[in-house]
């Protein structure tokens, strides 16, 4: 007999500290009051492979460093769009708005979709071949102040749950895009060593070609995932 979905679990674990504890947009020296400082990450611990790297994404951090000090969150959810992917945006080649996704891996592939919201991606494979893995939610641990600023919300589990919140909440949009993601400076990504908790994986979100490959990546029981329950168990 079918049982109801676990209800997400939004009490802080491990590997996910409260969010509301940090109740501003934390100096530089001011990190690691329940977490770790994290450190970037060096282009040669990512994967190449686009797959690969989506998955291994998930419990790194995503951060944003304006110029009031600095915000973002754990990674808890992504999408691999791979080499040849009829849903991705380098499958009909190069061109100036996807140029980003064709660099080396590790950088900022930053594009508006619909007209309405910013997207998030990082580039993979080797370079001059087109694929990426688009964010699309964090745990926000650092910054929450900032964040809520910026979204106009203060529910913390909507800060950043979904990729144009995501994008939203960390002021992140066209300026970024080509950027590299491996070094310090205004968005990077790092690792504070802990290893994130179980690891789903499901079909992609709101896309109608190759609709049904399994290249989503996310925290199971995580409470700031974004998508439907039936994907998130």
């Amino acid at each position: 007999m079918a049982t109801r979905p676990a209800r997400p679990n939004l009490l802080p674990t491990r590997s996910s500290p409260d969010p509301r504890a940090h109740v501003g947009l934390s100096g530089r020296g001011e990190i690691g009051a329940t977490a770790a400082r994290p450190r970037v990450l060096k282009r040669a611990e990512l994967p190449v492979d686009t797959a690969e790297l989506a998955r291994f994404l998930i419990g790194k951090m995503l951060v944003r460093t304006p110029a009031e000090g600095i915000a973002g969150g754990r990674i808890v959810e992504t999408e691999a769009y791979v080499v040849g992917d009829p849903a991705g945006h380098a499958y009909r080649g190069m061109t100036p708005r996807n140029r980003a996704l064709f660099l080396e891996r590790g950088h900022a592939y930053v594009y508006l979709a619909y007209g309405v919201s910013f997207m998030l991606n990082v580039s993979s494979e080797t370079p001059d071949v087109g694929a990426g893995v688009l964010i699309r939610a964090i745990e926000p641990t650092i910054g929450v102040t900032f964040m809520e600023r910026n979204r106009g919300a203060e529910r913390a589990r909507d800060l950043a749950r979904g990729p144009g919140r995501l994008c939203e909440a960390l002021a992140i949009d066209r300026r970024l895009d080509g950027i590299d993601l491996c070094q310090s400076g205004p968005l990077w990504l790092g690792s504070d060593g802990q290893a994130p908790d179980e690891i789903g994986q499901s079909k992609r979100i709101g896309i109608t070609r190759a609709a049904d490959c399994p290249l989503r990546f996310y925290v199971r029981g995580n409470g700031f995932v974004s998508g439907p329950r039936t994907l998130n168990r």
